[in-house]
């Protein structure tokens, strides 16, 4: 059984071209993207799942990955996720039937071309990723892929940081995304 094509949302955000791309029945958000110069590198996100943000308005993550991507001279980023799930709560996120997507995948394989030539892929999933070992499971996905990974700290078990906490100041640090 395939999954229903995503729905394509855009919006005009400031100096920002706002795309996101939502299940039919909306409760997952594959990616969420923010693009203000077109010609630049451009920088992923893959974290724990997508809490409120959308096409038309930032929650606090999405805020500072914004500010993030800026900051570093990137020319948008895209944000998706381990889950594809929309939930606010981690707790209630691990009780979801469904958490991954059904499209989820997919467009995070793709996401990886969306970067193009000097962007990179900085991870930030927290220590939630190791829930149904989808940290582990995309880790390695994107080691194969080849595309440049980073982060911005990691935990005592190894899971990239999420971002929302860390400072403006810390730069994103190659990342081999070993079990190691």
């Amino acid at each position: 059984m395939t999954a229903a094509a995503p729905v394509e949302r855009r919006f005009r955000k400031g100096d920002a071209e706002s795309t996101a791309l939502y299940s039919p029945c909306l409760r997952y958000r594959y990616a969420l993207s923010r693009v203000w110069d077109a010609t630049a590198p451009r920088l992923l996100y893959i974290m724990l799942n997508p809490s409120t943000a959308t096409e038309q308005q930032n929650d606090p993550t999405i805020e500072r990955c914004e500010r993030r991507a800026r900051a570093l001279g990137f020319g948008g980023f895209r944000a998706c996720n381990l889950f594809a799930w929309r939930e606010t709560s981690p707790a209630l996120l691990k009780r979801a039937e469904a958490p991954v997507g059904p499209a989820n995948d997919r467009i995070l394989t793709d996401s990886l071309g969306w970067i193009g030539p000097g962007g990179l892929v900085l991870c930030g999933w927290g220590v939630h990723g190791s829930h149904l070992d989808r940290g582990a499971t995309v880790a390695e996905m994107l080691r194969a892929s080849g595309a440049p990974l980073a982060h911005l700290g990691l935990t005592r078990d190894g899971a990239p940081r999420h971002p929302l906490y860390i400072a403006y100041a810390m730069q994103p640090q190659p990342w081999s995304a070993s079990r190691d």
